[in-house]
C-alpha cells in the first residue's frame, strides 16, 4: 500500500451457524461493490459446516476481491471446516488465520496496532 492511499477499516463478517444463501449473497455483493484496496475480513468462529455452494461462493468473492484490488482473508475456522478447506486444497488458495488479530495484521498491519476489536466494522 503506497502512502497516498488511504487507510481503510477491514469489512468484516461473521456468519452464524452456517454459510446460508443470505450470508454468502451479502458477502459477494459487498465483494462486488467494492473500492479498490478493500479489506474483507470473514469470521468462520459460528461455522460448523460448509458444503460446495459456500466454497463456490467464497472463491468468487475471493477472486472478485483480487479483481478489484482488495483482500479477502478467513479466520477462526472450526476444525471440520478447516479439513474441508485442507481436503480441497482451497487453504492454498486463502489467507487463513487463527485469529482476528493476527488477520488484521497481516491484511492491513497499520491498522493493527492502532485499533481494537471493537473498532472494526461488522457486516
Amino acid at each position: 500500500m503506497t502512502s497516498s492511499q488511504a487507510i481503510r477499516q477491514p469489512i468484516v463478517f461473521q456468519p452464524q451457524a452456517g454459510l446460508d444463501e443470505a450470508t454468502l449473497s451479502t458477502i459477494e455483493q459487498a465483494v462486488a461493490q467494492c473500492d479498490r484496496g478493500t479489506l474483507f475480513a470473514i469470521d468462520m468462529s459460528q461455522v460448523e459446516m460448509i458444503d460446495s455452494p459456500g466454497l463456490f461462493t467464497l472463491v468468487s468473492a475471493l477472486r472478485t476481491a483480487r479483481e478489484h484490488g482488495s483482500r479477502l482473508a478467513i479466520y477462526h475456522l472450526k476444525s471440520p471446516v478447516r479439513v474441508i478447506f485442507e481436503i480441497t486444497q482451497l487453504d492454498r488458495l486463502f489467507e487463513i488465520f487463527d485469529t482476528q488479530e493476527a488477520a488484521i495484521a497481516a491484511i492491513a498491519p497499520e491498522l493493527s496496532s492502532s485499533n481494537t476489536n471493537s473498532d472494526l466494522a461488522a457486516a
